[in-house]
């Protein structure tokens, strides 16, 4: 949301509005800049940025149900506008619409994959394909950038990867190692989800996988402490314990005030005395 106002053929007044509301955005004088945007919207009821800016600062102030609003009042007017849905998905998961969440993220995901178009309605709740003709063609172009966006490509990730813990806690394992994957894919730096990656691999039993995906993890990020760590857990869980807590010592070498070596350090040292 940083784009000049004067750029998007607005008129005088309503260019010097969207200034004014833009500049108490980023200060963060909500309350103002919700007044200023309303005032926007009076001249021109169609301005996209000024219902996406509005939606932002509802969900901010805590309004979810107007922030929905008028999120989905930018995709009426911009099927486009990837990153309200992309918000709108949030917003749905936040509030426990996880079946709204999933279908709209779905809907992105296609668009991104370049397998469908979305529209939303604010008379319905769902999304549906639709074909738009050559009068919407400048506003394709207009938001073809943001799918190569790394900001948006982040964002998609998120969801990605909320999905795979979802997935997880279900014991769907698949679709958790699918969405993972995909979340990685989108974000290389998403190092939780190489790790989460290996997680699904060893309760699927593929165990030789998961240490492939940990070392391969802690060689190419050998300052990644958490990779270590999980690497291991992993070896512990198999009965290596010299390597396990080798791994966890050279954490602690780098981290000695690390809370989670020092916990499975104590938790083996312990265990290894009992059994003696």
């Amino acid at each position: 949301m940083s784009m000049n106002a004067n750029d998007n053929g607005y008129g005088p007044k309503e260019s010097q509005l969207m200034v004014q509301g833009q500049s108490q955005y980023v200060k963060r004088i909500y309350k103002d800049a919700q007044a200023t945007f309303e005032e926007v919207l009076e001249i021109n009821p169609r301005n996209v940025e000024a219902h996406f800016y509005l939606a932002n600062i509802h969900y901010t102030l805590g309004q979810i149900g107007k922030g929905i609003n008028c999120f989905k009042k930018v995709l009426e007017i911009d099927p486009y506008h990837t990153e309200a849905a992309i918000c709108l998905s949030v917003l749905y998961n936040d509030i426990g619409k996880y079946e709204e969440a999933k279908l709209l993220f779905k809907e992105i995901d296609n668009r991104v994959k370049g397998k469908s178009k979305y529209s939303y309605s604010s008379s319905s709740s769902s999304l549906g394909s639709t074909d738009f003709s050559s009068s919407s063609s400048s506003s394709l172009s207009s938001h073809q950038s943001i799918l190569s966006d790394p900001y948006i490509n982040k964002k998609f990730a998120f969801k990605h990867y909320e999905l795979g813990e979802l997935y997880l806690t279900y014991d769907r394992y698949d679709e958790a190692l699918f969405e993972y994957n995909k979340a990685v894919r989108l974000d290389p730096s998403n190092l939780e989800g190489r790790i989460q990656v290996a997680k699904v691999y060893s309760k699927k039993g593929l165990v030789s996988k998961a240490f492939e995906e940990l070392r391969k993890l802690r060689n190419e990020y050998p300052n990644y402490l958490p990779a270590r760590v999980a690497l291991g857990v992993l070896y512990y869980g198999t009965g290596r314990v010299v390597e396990a807590q080798t791994e966890w010592q050279k954490v602690l070498s780098k981290d000695p005030r690390n809370p989670d070596a020092k916990m499975y350090i104590e938790l083996s040292n312990a265990a290894t005395e009992t059994s003696a």
